[in-house]
């Protein structure tokens, strides 16, 4: 064998081995993700953080697999990547949300699988985020919801194996979490209209509040600029009057003093 084919053929054979390790590795990853974990558990977000590793080293094999297939992967790790960071938040509507947007593989990762395990894991963890929510309504145990729950799931996928009652059961637990999902996105949109009517009718008043400021603003100015015209013309009348009866009192002082010289002059000093 020549050694470009020997090079080409050991490269194949590489890929196929990592392609099995990322295979092992993500129904692995997957079976812990279906399992109930600790919030302490760290294997499965370092496992999520190698099979991302290996799928980056098997996008880059010259041999990769077909397009379709390394989407597929792609898709399974991004869901289970999703699933550890949504379990990171705080409340379980913000869960809810979350897992919303969360997509599952479309097709089994092994061949024992007749459903993939991530849409299995995806209606598990509705189900404990709608069991949480229940139980913070009403007030009841979150962990029992969590087990009612999964013992539901359980029940439906332990039914007689025949692959026509599988796939009813499966459309049935999807059709009854749409419905779920249906009226939460209703309540959604329900808040978040009244959110919206709420933000009008302050903006409303805010902008009537801001007219009515503005018109006390305008009316304000203009009664300054009156009073300041009436002050200068006040002070310019004051200024007139001062300077008449000033001309006033001097015409009456020399008129006076004119006065007393002609009566000295007209009736002379008795002896």
């Amino acid at each position: 064998m020549a050694p470009g084919a020997e090079a080409s053929s050991g490269a194949a054979m590489a890929a196929t081995r990592l392609e099995l390790n990322l295979m092992r590795l993500l129904s692995r990853c997957e079976a812990l993700a279906a399992e109930r974990r600790d919030p302490e558990e760290w294997r499965l977000e370092k496992y999520v953080a190698a099979l991302e590793d290996m799928l980056r080293e098997l996008k880059k094999q010259s041999s990769k697999p077909a397009p379709e297939l390394l989407n597929e992967y792609s898709r399974k790790v991004d869901f289970l990547k999703g699933l550890l960071e949504a379990e990171k938040l705080p409340s379980s509507t913000e869960k809810a949300l979350a897992n919303q947007f969360l997509a599952p593989g479309r097709t089994p990762t092994t061949a024992k699988e007749r459903t993939p395990a991530t849409k299995t894991v995806h209606l598990q963890t509705k189900a404990r985020c709608t069991g949480q929510m229940r139980s913070e309504l009403l007030g009841t145990d979150p962990l029992a919801a969590d087990d009612s729950e999964e013992l539901n799931i359980r029940k439906r996928k332990g039914l007689p194996s025949d692959e026509k009652q599988s796939a009813v059961e499966l459309d049935a637990v999807l059709q009854h979490h749409q419905d779920m999902q249906e009226r939460l996105a209703e309540e959604m949109l329900s808040l978040a209209r009244s959110l919206k009517n709420n933000t009008l009718a302050a903006q409303n008043v805010i902008k009537q509040d801001n007219q009515t400021l503005s018109h006390s603003l305008r009316m304000a100015d203009q009664n300054f600029e009156k009073l300041k015209d009436e002050s200068d013309r006040l002070e310019q009348h004051a200024k007139k009057s001062v300077n008449w009866l000033l001309w006033i009192m001097l015409i009456v002082v020399c008129f006076i003093f004119i006065s007393m010289i002609l009566f000295i002059r007209i009736f002379p000093k008795l002896k």
